[in-house]
């Protein structure tokens, strides 16, 4: 039982120096960590053609650590090397300072290329 002692306005019964290991833990659900790891992967693949679906992500989060597997789809022609690059330092970033995880593993699964319209194109193709 907590009270106040007499005259010193003091919590009794309260351990005043509770070492680390014995003050509980937060747990972070995967799929919290996994719409974190989403949201990052959009902000960093940017605009994206009008019929791409937008990133996702899959997370395996233990001892503190989460490993994620994320879907993107693409423009094409572009830099995928240096947006899947991007993705990966965004989610790592991201991971780290919203829920205090390492993230030792992102893979980045490109599910679709878009070929971006040109003008004097139809879907991009040359008609």
């Amino acid at each position: 039982m907590t009270g106040v002692g007499a005259g010193t306005g003091e919590l009794t019964g309260h351990p005043r120096n509770v070492p680390p290991a014995e003050r509980g833990e937060t747990t972070i659900a995967d799929r919290v960590v996994a719409k974190i790891a989403s949201q990052a992967a959009r902000e960093a693949v940017g605009v994206l053609p009008p019929d791409a679906e937008p990133p996702h992500a899959s997370v395996v989060v233990r001892h503190g650590s989460a490993r994620v597997r994320v879907h993107v789809e693409l423009d094409y022609p572009g830099d995928i090397g240096g947006r899947c690059a991007r993705v990966r330092r965004r989610i790592v970033d991201q991971v780290r300072d919203l829920a205090g995880m390492a993230v030792p593993e992102v893979v980045v699964q490109v599910e679709r290329l878009h070929l971006a319209a040109r003008p004097g194109t139809v879907g991009g193709r040359t008609p």
